[in-house]
């Protein structure tokens, strides 16, 4: 039986799903700038204007954050270059995305201590701090277990299972994070029939859609 003969739909779909999924993540991104540029007041993190300070906070989560952890994702599917330099582009695609969630979530903090409102009271901001700090242990473990010389090969193939798993999971409850962040803002602004309750709308089924494709991409991949 030619193994690699069988394994060529796995590859040729698993190719499809990462096409896919850069098509819906750059519209995601393309749809949250005209909202937040054109419908908002703009984004800046050192504004006196609170709005401004609050849009970095879906800006980063989304298009610094969430969109670059889907691209380390793929990175064995996009990079090609030698296994290392793929781990390497892997990790450091995600250490980048954990930097600017990192400002992305300050923006929140501070948008909430510039009108005094209490901090971590929706189910958005607990399934997304908590999805971050995973992904943060998520990455440390990961350093440790793949890119540290030390590290036995044993241990990274009882290790490997897990942290595909764990990783896909995280992204998902990242994907979700980010319905829930649009919604829970889609509410305060009180928008319903109009073109921003839309382009909100759209946004939201962009990004749902990216996560998916992304999915699909590495575990057909795993099977290519």
């Amino acid at each position: 039986m030619d193994v690699s003969a069988d394994r060529t739909p796995f590859k040729r779909h698993s190719s499809l799903s990462t096409l896919v999924a850069h098509f819906f993540g750059i519209l995601a991104v393309v749809l949250m700038l005209i909202w937040l540029l054109h419908y908002r007041e703009g984004i800046e993190y050192g504004s006196d204007n609170p709005l401004k300070i609050l849009n970095v906070h879906p800006f980063l989560m989304y298009c610094g954050f969430l969109f670059l952890v889907g691209q380390a994702m793929m990175t064995y599917k996009t990079a090609y270059a030698s296994h290392q330099v793929q781990k390497m582009v892997h990790g450091g695609l995600h250490l980048i995305g954990l930097v600017l969630g990192i400002v992305g979530i300050s923006a929140a903090f501070r948008f909430h201590d510039k009108l005094n409102l209490k901090d971590m009271v929706s189910l958005h901001s607990w399934i997304g701090l908590t999805t971050f700090i995973l992904l943060g242990l998520q990455w440390l473990l990961g350093a440790f277990t793949f890119l540290a010389p030390q590290s036995s090969s044993g241990a990274r193939a009882r290790m490997m299972p897990w942290h595909v798993l764990g990783g896909r999971a995280l992204f998902y409850m990242g994907i979700v994070a980010a319905l829930t962040g649009l919604m829970q803002r889609a509410t305060m602004l009180g928008q319903s029939t109009n073109a921003e309750s839309r382009l909100i709308n759209f946004t939201g089924l962009a990004i749902l859609l990216f996560g998916v494709s992304v999915d699909f991409s590495v575990a057909l991949g795993r099977y290519g």
